[in-house]
């Protein structure tokens, strides 16, 4: 998904885009008016999609090239969307010895990040990436050494990242409006993959536990870690518990459907529920405090409820530029206009992959992992 903004920004970007503003418009946020130059690489992964929908028309977005090994996807896309012939490629080694974009967007499976961020890497050309960032911690960890040899930033892009609830619900908290976070619970997820309609390129992978790193428990469980990290400022649980069910083995044969994750901390605990057995999609949370609660209603809306008072809903403020827009704040990010974190930052989501990795070793084995 690509609308919205990331929740988060620290206080020495506000002064980086204050210095930037514009002085006779007034401007948060005065970025370079160039596009930005991206390639795509992959086309299995259905937000590409999406994506080719709401930005080909865009000022500010020049597509140079698309790689995708499947000759008959790849030229169905470009078909689709009426993009010349000859931007597509068969492989970002190919592409990018072509063409010399500022930054690669990836659309392929999750298994693929890791080869496509080293590619990229090499040319010292920055990656962003469909959520989540790796099937593994090996493969994170590989992704963070080459990312760091190249001093390029490494993005994950997730829908919840441009919800201005969640920003609203993160600055209570920080205000100190409920007290301490104490409990956290968040629901993501639908009725199903196939249920949905995705396409086949992009079912084949979901239910592959190889390409995708489980089922229901990475699609989807990855939203609440990357939250409740960025809730707790890149913390790390002291331990991981989960449980994963099949409960459509007719549809999913290879992988879990349902899963519930329990993540502890020193003085605080959260219950990350991922599903593809929802009646209807949904991703939100609710975050429990000593004295206060906050529900988020969507993108942006969120209810609160302090000491006992009757709960308050209310609009989430719209959040500054560029951090509204996930193609400005990407721009902004490889132009070195403002700093990679919070939701997005490889920071964030090694501790999500690292997550994830234990939740898939404590269903597997019945048992609590400490981190």
């Amino acid at each position: 998904m690509f609308s919205g903004s990331p929740a988060g920004y620290s206080k020495s970007n506000m002064t980086r885009r204050t210095l930037l503003s514009s002085a006779a418009g007034g401007l948060l946020y005065a970025a370079n008016d160039e596009p930005l130059r991206v390639c795509l690489a992959g086309l299995a992964h259905g937000h590409a999609r999406g994506f080719f929908s709401r930005n080909l028309a865009r000022r500010d977005l020049k597509v140079l090239g698309v790689s995708e090994a499947d000759s008959a996807l790849r030229t169905k896309y470009l078909t689709d969307f009426k993009l010349d012939a000859g931007i597509g490629f068969d492989s970002v080694e190919s592409m990018l010895a072509k063409v010399k974009p500022e930054a690669v967007l990836l659309f392929t499976n999750t298994f693929d990040h890791l080869a496509a961020v080293q590619t990229c890497a090499k040319n010292k050309i920055p990656v962003v990436m469909e959520k989540p960032l790796a099937v593994s911690n090996d493969h994170a960890k590989r992704m963070q050494a080459a990312a760091s040899a190249a001093g390029i930033p490494v993005l994950v892009n997730y829908e919840t990242t441009w919800y201005a609830s969640n920003y609203a619900a993160r600055k209570i908290v920080q205000e100190g409006r409920i007290g301490p976070i104490r409990k956290v619970v968040i629901h993501d997820g639908h009725q199903g993959p196939k249920e949905i309609g995705v396409g086949p390129e992009f079912l084949s992978w979901l239910t592959d536990p190889e390409k995708n790193g489980a089922g229901a428990l990475f699609d989807f469980g990855c939203y609440g870690a990357n939250l409740m990290t960025w809730l707790m400022n890149n913390q790390r649980p002291t331990s991981v518990t989960a449980v994963t069910q099949t409960i459509k083995p007719d549809i999913y044969k290879r992988v879990d459907d349902e899963a519930t994750v329990v993540l502890e901390y020193r003085s605080a605990q959260a219950i990350i529920q991922a599903s593809w057995n929802w009646p209807y999609s949904r991703k939100d949370m609710e975050i429990y405090g000593k004295s206060g609660a906050i529900r988020t209603i969507k993108a942006d809306r969120i209810a609160v409820l302090v000491e006992g008072k009757d709960e308050l809903q209310m609009s989430a403020t719209p959040i500054p530029a560029p951090e509204n827009d996930f193609l400005a704040y990407v721009k902004a990010v490889v132009r070195r206009e403002t700093k990679a974190d919070g939701l997005s930052s490889l920071e964030n989501n090694m501790i999500v992959t690292e997550i994830l990795d234990a939740a898939r070793r404590s269903a597997r084995s019945g048992s609590k992992v400490r981190l």
